[in-house]
């Protein structure tokens, strides 16, 4: 039986993952909408989950990491608008600038990147099945999900229904939309509208709404149940909250096994986000730090624990990374007497074996690092380097001698 416990934010509590089903690890993670350019919140959420799944596969496990872009959206089609530009070379350029980012950062790309453009007839599908089942109504505007026909809507997010009402209007909800049985009904179709892009359907020309998209993409790849079912703390609601409740109509199982979700990053005293406009650009963090000093920056924070944005922090991480840069170009002294690791090495596992606690495994290698520099030229440290190296091959970091 595996020792890893991750949280689960469906029960609220670190769970044993016990053994994969079918032998492996489905894992999926909402990905972005390219309407503009990647922030350090995002770089937070999928550095993580990156190295989630390097774990994982360390510890035996064969993953399955799926993460969607969500290239048809409110917010690219307005954006694009706004600029006179066409939408697709809009989330392209984007797009491209996020996995740029990405790979500069040291993450894995994912085993499949689906687009929603290239899923649209499974989610018709889908929307068809809802239909049958009579979860889903259609009306001159569109098709929408019956809230009132799901008894668990709101069991993930936790939330009453004021304020499930007040955040879905926050992200794109129309409560005072005519067509809808229930003010937090959400759409599945969405019925043409001027200047839009719209695909064919049994509803008529139109596009599909936000949250049917990732749950016809999951179940393509992954199943009628993953794994792990992850992204940014955000999401919650209404987005995974509404993704669970049409997979759960449509398929009769839950969506997922374990939901994981990454806190907020903040700045300047606000939630760092596109809307507000305060943001710290991965292009920007390029210009004066390394990657691996960016990446322990963020490591260095609990995956569930909001953190505000301080330049003074990432100054601490950049003095981290050039100790480890030091450790590199020591030369392992010929001496009987070697430097066992073993104590580290148990220090680091077991701080991610519990709930992938970054921060505590990282302070195990900060102090290897620091024993191996005061043991230079006078111990064997060849089972230290090379344990140092394991640990960052888990936590993606390069092997740096700048």
């Amino acid at each position: 039986m595996s020792r890893i416990r991750l949280y689960n934010s469906r029960t609220r509590r670190k769970e044993p993952l016990g053994a994969a089903q079918d032998g492996r690890i489905g894992i999926y993670v909402c990905g972005i909408t390219p309407y503009s350019v990647t922030h350090l919140g995002h770089a937070f959420t999928y550095t993580f989950f990156d190295v989630l799944g390097r774990f994982l596969r360390h510890a035996g496990y064969r993953t399955m990491y799926v993460q969607n872009l969500t290239d048809i959206d409110d917010d690219i089609l307005k954006r694009a608008h706004g600029e006179g530009r066409d939408w697709r070379e809009l989330g392209e350029e984007n797009a491209q600038k996020f996995f740029d980012d990405q790979r500069w950062l040291g993450n894995a790309p994912p085993d499949i990147i689906p687009r929603a453009t290239d899923h649209i007839a499974e989610m018709i599908r889908m929307i068809r099945v809802l239909m049958r089942r009579g979860a889903a109504y259609e009306r001159r505007h569109g098709v929408y999900f019956d809230t009132a026909k799901d008894r668990d809507y709101g069991k993930l997010a936790r939330l009453s229904r004021r304020v499930m009402l007040a955040t879905a209007n926050q992200r794109g909800n129309r409560p005072d939309d005519p067509a809808k049985k229930d003010s937090l009904d959400f759409v599945l179709w969405q019925a043409r509208a001027n200047g839009e892009p719209a695909w064919d359907s049994p509803w008529g020309a139109g596009r599909p709404g936000w949250h049917i998209e990732c749950s016809a993409m999951a179940h393509k790849y992954l199943g009628d149940t993953i794994d792990i079912h992850g992204g940014g703390g955000d999401l919650i609601f209404p987005h995974h909250e509404s993704e669970e409740a049409q997979s759960r109509a449509a398929h009769g199982v839950p969506l997922a096994r374990r939901w994981m979700h990454t806190a907020m990053l903040k700045y300047r005293g606000e939630k760092m986000s596109k809307s507000l406009g305060n943001l710290v650009l991965i292009s920007d963090l390029k210009k004066h730090w390394s990657a691996n000093a960016v990446r322990l920056y963020l490591l260095s924070r609990h995956y569930r624990s909001a953190f505000e944005f301080f330049e003074s922090d990432m100054e601490r991480a950049d003095a981290l990374d050039q100790a480890f840069q030091k450790v590199w170009r020591i030369q392992s002294a010929s001496a009987a007497s070697a430097l066992n690791p073993a104590r580290w090495r148990g220090a680091f596992y077991r701080a991610l074996e519990n709930d992938m606690d970054t921060p505590r495994a990282i302070v195990a290698l900060e102090a290897l690092a620091h024993e191996m520099l005061k043991e230079k030229n006078r111990r064997n440290i060849t089972d230290a380097k090379a344990f140092l190296g394991e640990a960052f091959g888990v936590l993606g970091l390069a092997v740096s001698y700048r």
